[in-house]
């Protein structure tokens, strides 16, 4: 009898479990966080990535101003590149790497535009770390409106939240190039690493990001060695918000978006704060980050007018330092060199590109007059890197 009752007990309780797990079930699908959950997904990835509007919250940054216009020259890509010593389909790339939309622009002119995937010329790109390249821009604005009297300011002077922590004593400067030396575990497939963990308490448990880059250690001195590290690019995020008393989004729209002649409106993901995740999560048209790629390819001057200071943008894409160095380097944890925010390919040819996770880039060729944009959904972006900058180099050298 005893034991009876012990399995009709045992049998209601799960009964009720399960009751449970499929109420929650349901109400994760009807909440805000179902997004977030499958944002990964292999068959939701490609959609989420054109519509993170409806993952995170957003702040708008509005176009405004006559758009700098595009002309038109069609051409053909190459059939083939050169990798790891053979021959490689260039279309059966851009099957493999999962590509959303590409496009060319040689000398001011579209050469080559394509969407995939559903997408097309209105869908608004996530750019993940792209957006690295965008904050390194404003804050080289920052620094000539004199927001910033110098990059070797530690970080702590304008972003109060972090004054008194190790970040806080960190130089602007170092946290531009990614050696800060604060530690920070960038592994998306740990689920428990830095980076996830960052985007689950904020988004989940509503805890601001500047609380939670406030309480990473210090792990070497900086400025000696280059560790990719969003927490960094977070850290300028909140300079840029603290020296100019503007959110991110608002001083983009004010400085960069309109004065560049976007021809769409773009937003920022946020955390449930408010604040932007600097660290990635601009979200813009195809052809708007052709101009910004084609902002930097011009000294960052459209048509004659100063945008960004023309020493901001050499220094942003010139290594300045040995751990900075493309190559096999020692003090550095990838073999591209590294600038402001923006990536140096190993073999230099005056090259450089913004990069984010999942296939993105901003590919700028200033010799040939070039910039490449290529969005993705692509789950082995990180082995890829290497193949695609052979890639848009075997595109560029079609037009010598």
């Amino acid at each position: 009898m005893l034991v009876r009752r012990i399995l009709k007990g045992f049998a209601l309780l799960l009964g009720l479990l399960v009751v449970i797990g499929i109420a929650g079930f349901f109400w994760l699908r009807q909440s805000p966080y179902w997004a977030g959950i499958t944002l990964f997904a292999a068959d939701t990835r490609v959609e989420n990535f054109r519509a993170m509007d409806g993952v995170f919250p957003y702040r708008t940054v509005a176009r405004s101003g006559t758009v700098w216009a595009f002309d038109a020259d069609p051409r053909p890509l190459p059939e083939s590149y050169d990798f790891d010593g053979a021959a490689h389909d260039l279309t059966a790339f851009l099957d493999r790497t999962e590509t959303t939309g590409l496009l060319v622009v040689h000398r001011g002119a579209i050469t080559y535009e394509e969407y995939r995937q559903g997408a097309d010329e209105t869908s608004p790109f996530t750019s993940w770390s792209m957006a690295k390249s965008v904050v390194s821009a404003l804050i080289g604005i920052a620094l000539e409106e004199g927001h910033i009297d110098s990059i070797r300011d530690p970080i702590g002077r304008y972003a109060p939240g972090l004054a008194g922590t190790p970040f806080g004593d960190v130089p602007i400067e170092d946290a531009l190039t990614m050696s800060s030396g604060i530690g920070f575990d960038e592994d998306y497939d740990a689920p428990l690493s830095d980076i996830n963990m960052l985007f689950i308490r904020a988004m989940a448990m509503g805890v601001p990001v500047e609380d939670t880059i406030a309480g990473l250690q210090a792990e070497r001195a900086p400025g000696v060695f280059n560790a990719y590290s969003s927490a960094d690019s977070m850290a300028l995020g909140l300079v840029l918000e603290g020296a100019t008393g503007m959110r991110v989004a608002e001083y983009l729209e004010s400085r960069l978006w309109g004065p560049i002649g976007a021809e769409a409106d773009a937003f920022w993901s946020t955390d449930r704060t408010g604040r932007e995740f600097a660290l990635c999560c601009l979200n813009a048209v195809l052809r708007d980050y052709a101009r910004f790629g084609r902002l930097f390819l011009e000294g960052g001057a459209r048509q004659g007018r100063q945008i960004v200071p023309a020493g901001w943008v050499a220094a942003s894409v010139t290594p300045g330092a040995p751990h900075l160095q493309p190559g096999d380097n020692p003090a550095s944890d990838w073999t591209f060199g590294y600038g402001y925010q923006w990536w140096v390919p190993e073999e230099p040819q005056g090259d450089f590109l913004a990069i984010g996770v999942w296939g993105q880039y901003i590919y700028i060729d200033p010799a040939r007059d070039l910039v490449i944009v290529k969005t993705s959904a692509d789950p082995a972006f990180d082995d890829n890197d290497h193949e695609s900058v052979a890639a848009f180099r075997a595109i560029a050298a079609g037009f010598d």
